[in-house]
């Protein structure tokens, strides 16, 4: 791992509709006026692992450029998933537009190309008005498949099949359904870990409807679209996994537990894939009386941090970002560095680098 001036290192860690949901034609960030629509803006892309701090980071850097925010998280494209998704509150979407929030309700479907075509529509809308957009989100697939242009087969889902594939993981366990995927498609098998539910069903889903393995629809281009330019946010993991205990305890004294039950009680199947998201399943399985709160916590908290080791992993040898260590370098630092970089001012090694982010943070 090599490390670079002003306190971060180039990769991995150390010892978060084409028109936004709410507020698309609102003003944009306060870092200044809106830039003159011929300049190439690139698109920002602000990655690194669950509760690290990428939507605090992304508001900073609002206040420093003229913005408008993308979130390239899977779940918080549904209406009702609030406080389990930690999504950014009305007030500020309202101040600091915010786009694929809120375009679905749980029930919808929404893939991966559905993503791309959104976003891409998103980045030419926001070019248009002059002003930065701004990708925040840990859904690393989502991501890279922007970035790096993956296409994808035109395979509309098989309800029938899906549910029983989903019923075969549930009862033979992510071990076996990933032993099967590697049978059909090592490659595949290699970028999906066991326990990511929703794409290696899909990626079964896509052989059984076809025959065609999942890994030969891929493509990726030879450098990041958009003039990307990416950066990483991570701390220690100590640090990290303390984070993400202190959310799930606020997400529970927000009120989770009934965020979830009401969800259930306006009729909403608990198998779909929405509700089997990252901290829906695990107080779904306390509303159905399987274990008590105390578990429902234990559960979150572990699946949370196997979560982070994903993020971890996947952006590292994914995506090629330069990172920010929040132990070296304090948020509002990291927010001024990237704004300078992105307006020229700076760079990898150039003037000013250490003073912006030395020391210990």
């Amino acid at each position: 791992m090599s490390r670079a001036p002003g306190g971060f290192e180039r990769r991995g860690w150390g010892t978060s509709g084409a028109a936004p949901a709410r507020g698309g034609s609102g003003e944009a960030g306060d870092g200044g006026t809106a830039l003159d629509a011929d300049q190439a803006l690139p698109l920002i892309v602000i990655v690194g692992p669950t509760a690290v701090g990428k939507t605090e980071l992304s508001l900073l850097i609002a206040e420093r450029l003229p913005v408008e925010i993308i979130s390239a998280d899977s779940t918080q494209v549904y209406r009702g998933l609030d406080i389990g998704t930690d999504k950014v509150s009305p007030e500020i979407r309202r101040r600091i537009p915010h786009h694929l929030i809120d375009i679905r309700r749980p029930d919808e479907p929404y893939s991966v190309a559905d993503f791309q075509r959104d976003a891409t529509a998103a980045i030419a809308a926001i070019r248009s008005r002059g002003r930065y957009p701004v990708l925040v989100g840990g859904t690393g697939f989502y991501v890279t498949a922007l970035l790096y242009g993956y296409s994808f087969p035109d395979v509309p889902p098989d309800p029938e099949l899906r549910q029983r594939l989903l019923r075969e993981y549930d009862t033979l366990g992510p071990e076996v359904m990933h032993r099967r995927l590697a049978s059909v498609d090592p490659d595949s098998a290699r970028r999906i870990h066991p326990h990511d539910r929703k794409r290696l069903v899909r990626a079964l889903e896509i052989w059984y409807q076809t025959g065609r393995r999942p890994s030969e629809v891929r493509e990726r281009r030879g450098s990041p679209r958009f003039g990307a330019r990416c950066f990483g946010l991570t701390d220690e993991r100590a640090s990290i996994y303390r984070a993400i205990e202190e959310r799930v305890d606020r997400q529970l004294a927000r009120g989770l537990v009934e965020e979830v039950k009401g969800l259930l009680d306006a009729g909403y199947s608990p198998d779909l894939p929405a509700l089997q998201a990252l901290g829906y399943k695990e107080i779904i399985g306390y509303l159905r009386g399987e274990y008590d709160l105390a578990e429902a916590r234990r559960r979150l908290v572990r699946n949370t941090r196997r979560y982070a080791k994903r993020q971890w992993t996947w952006f590292r040898h994914q995506l090629d970002a330069r990172w920010f260590h929040r132990g070296r370098c304090s948020l509002p630092a990291i927010a001024d560095r990237i704004a300078e970089e992105v307006r020229g001012q700076g760079g990898p090694g150039g003037s000013g680098g250490q003073g912006a982010c030395s020391g210990g943070g």
